[in-house]
C-alpha cells in the first residue's frame, strides 16, 4: 500500500515537473533572447563608441597635421587601429579610417570611420564626419579701420568685423564684430561723442559681439610669399613688365587672355582723392589705353596667378583662381595697384566659379568703368583699400559686388562721394549694391588666406 502512494506521488511529481518545464520554458527562451538582445545592443553601442574614438583620434590629428589625410603614412588607406579599453589597458575592438582629402579650392576634408568589437567583428557601426577650416572670405566685410554700414538696400546680408569700431545703422541678419572694447571715433561716423562702443549705432544689435580677437593683416604678407611660390611653380608668374602693366581678361571658355598696357587713358583732373582722405597723384590715370596680346592660356591647375606690376583685370571667369598684384617686401611707393575696367561675372554661380583678388595696395574700380558695374569676388586690399577715386562730377549708377571685401583702410561704402551736407552724389557710384558669396566660407578662391579657427564640424552621420 505504502509502494502504490509513493508511485502515485512520484508520478505528480512527474507531471508537476513537466508542467513547470513546459511553463518556464518560453519563459526561459524570452528571457535568453533578451539576454541577446541586450549583448547585441552592448556590442552595437560598444562599436558606435569606437568608431566616434576613431572619429576623435583623426580631429586630434587633424589640429596638429592640418594637411596630413593619410594618417601619417604615404598610403591611400583604410587605416586600422586598435582600441584599447582604458581602465583595463587591454585591447578590445578596432577601428577603420577611410580620409577623403579636400576636393582643389576647398577647405572640407571627409572621416569615415567604422568600428568594431573583437568578440563580435561582424557587427560594425560607421560614423561620417565633414570638417571644413573657414576661409578669411567667411566675412562680408573685414577691416583693419573702422567700419560704417549705412548703404541701401537697408537689410546687410554677410558677418562683418573691424579692428577698429563700427556703426552699423543697417538691419542685418549675421554677427557684426569688433576687436575693440571701445574706441575713439573718427569725424567721418559722425560720432555723438569721441568714443564709442566697439559696435554702435542705429541697426539691431543682438548680432552684435566685440570684443573679439583681430585678425592680423601683416599676416598676409606670408600669403603672398606663398601665392608667388605656386605662381612660379606650377601656375602663371608675371614678372615686372617694363610698360605699365599687364591686363588680364578671363574668358568663359576657362582660358586667361594676357596683355601688356602700353600706354594710358587721361584723366581730367591732375590727381584724386581716395577713401583714407590721401591725395593721389601717382598712377592715377587708370585705365589703359593700348595693350599688347601676349597669350591665352587655361587657368591653370593649381589656380595661382602672381603678377609683380599694375594690374587690370576683367572678363568672365570659368574656374577657380587667385590673381595676386605684389612686390616683396611692400614698399608703399612702389607696391603695384589694382584696376577694374570692366565687368567681372562669374560664369556660374554655384561655387564652380570663384575669383581671389589680392592686392599689395587700392583695388580700384577705373575712371571710365562702365555706369554699371558688376565684380564678381573676393577681393582683399593688404594695404589700403577696395574704393572707387573721388573725380568731381564723375558720377555713374549701379556698382554690385558679389563675394567678400577685406581692406586695411577705412569703410563708409567706398564707390560713392557725397557733399557731405545733404548727401548729394558728386562722384561715384550712387547705388551700391552687396551680396555675400556663401559659397566662399568652405570653398575660398585657391590658396586664399584662411581663418585661424582650424577645422570645425559641418556634418555628422551613422548608420
Amino acid at each position: 500500500m505504502q509502494s502504490k502512494e509513493k508511485g502515485s506521488l512520484m508520478i505528480y511529481l512527474i507531471i508537476a515537473i513537466a508542467i513547470f518545464i513546459m511553463v518556464m520554458f518560453p519563459v526561459v527562451m524570452v528571457f535568453t533572447g533578451k539576454l541577446q538582445v541586450m549583448r547585441l545592443a552592448i556590442q552595437k553601442e560598444q562599436a558606435l563608441q569606437i568608431a566616434e574614438a576613431g572619429i576623435n583620434y583623426y580631429q586630434w590629428h587633424l589640429a596638429h597635421f592640418p594637411n596630413d589625410y593619410k594618417d601619417g603614412t604615404s598610403n591611400a588607406g583604410p587605416y586600422l587601429h586598435n582600441y584599447t579599453d582604458y581602465d583595463t589597458q587591454q585591447a578590445i575592438g578596432k577601428f577603420s579610417l577611410t580620409i577623403i582629402s579636400p576636393a582643389i579650392g576647398s577647405t572640407v576634408v571627409t572621416i569615415k570611420s567604422t568600428g568594431w568589437t573583437n568578440s563580435n567583428p561582424g557587427l560594425t557601426r560607421t560614423i561620417t564626419v565633414r570638417y571644413g577650416i573657414p576661409s578669411l572670405a567667411k566675412y562680408s566685410i573685414l577691416n583693419n579701420a573702422p567700419v560704417w554700414i549705412y548703404f541701401s538696400p537697408q537689410i546687410f546680408s554677410g558677418q562683418v568685423q573691424s579692428n577698429s569700431g563700427v556703426r552699423f545703422d543697417v538691419q542685418g541678419n549675421a554677427p557684426v564684430y569688433s576687436a575693440k572694447t571701445t574706441y575713439t571715433c573718427p569725424d567721418w561716423q559722425k560720432c555723438p561723442q569721441s568714443t564709442e562702443p566697439g559696435v554702435w549705432g542705429s541697426g539691431n544689435s543682438q548680432f552684435w559681439q566685440y570684443p573679439v580677437p583681430a585678425v592680423d593683416f601683416s599676416a598676409f604678407t606670408s600669403n603672398l610669399a606663398t601665392l608667388k611660390s605656386l605662381a612660379q611653380s606650377g601656375g602663371i608668374y608675371l614678372p615686372p613688365s617694363n610698360t605699365s602693366g599687364y591686363s588680364l581678361v578671363f574668358n568663359s571658355d576657362g582660358t586667361v587672355s594676357i596683355y601688356k598696357v602700353t600706354s594710358l587713358k587721361n584723366n581730367p583732373s591732375g590727381g584724386t582723392w581716395d577713401v583714407n582722405m590721401n591725395w593721389i597723384t601717382e598712377n592715377q590715370n587708370t585705365d589703359y589705353n593700348h595693350r599688347d596680346l601676349q597669350y591665352t592660356v587655361a587657368i591653370p591647375s593649381n589656380g595661382t596667378i602672381y603678377i609683380e606690376d599694375t594690374l587690370w583685370v576683367e572678363g568672365t571667369v570659368a574656374g577657380r583662381v587667385t590673381v595676386a598684384a605684389a612686390t616683396l617686401p611692400y614698399n608703399s611707393a612702389t607696391a603695384p595697384k589694382i584696376y577694374i575696367p570692366n565687368n567681372i561675372i562669374y560664369k556660374a554661380k554655384d561655387g564652380s566659379c570663384v575669383l581671389g583678388i589680392i592686392g599689395q595696395k587700392d583695388v580700384v574700380p577705373t575712371y571710365h568703368a562702365p555706369d554699371s558695374l558688376e565684380i564678381d569676388a573676393a577681393v582683399i586690399s593688404q594695404n589700403s583699400s577696395f574704393e572707387f577715386y573721388d573725380y568731381d562730377s564723375n558720377i555713374k549708377n549701379n556698382i554690385s559686388i558679389y563675394g567678400a571685401i577685406i581692406e586695411y583702410g577705412w569703410w563708409f561704402d567706398n564707390f560713392v562721394w557725397t557733399d557731405g551736407i545733404n548727401d548729394n552724389v558728386i562722384s561715384g557710384y550712387a547705388n551700391s549694391y552687396y551680396t555675400y558669396d556663401s559659397n566662399l566660407l568652405y570653398s575660398p578662391p585657391p590658396n586664399f588666406p584662411l581663418s585661424t579657427s582650424g577645422y570645425q564640424m559641418l556634418s555628422w552621420t551613422s548608420n
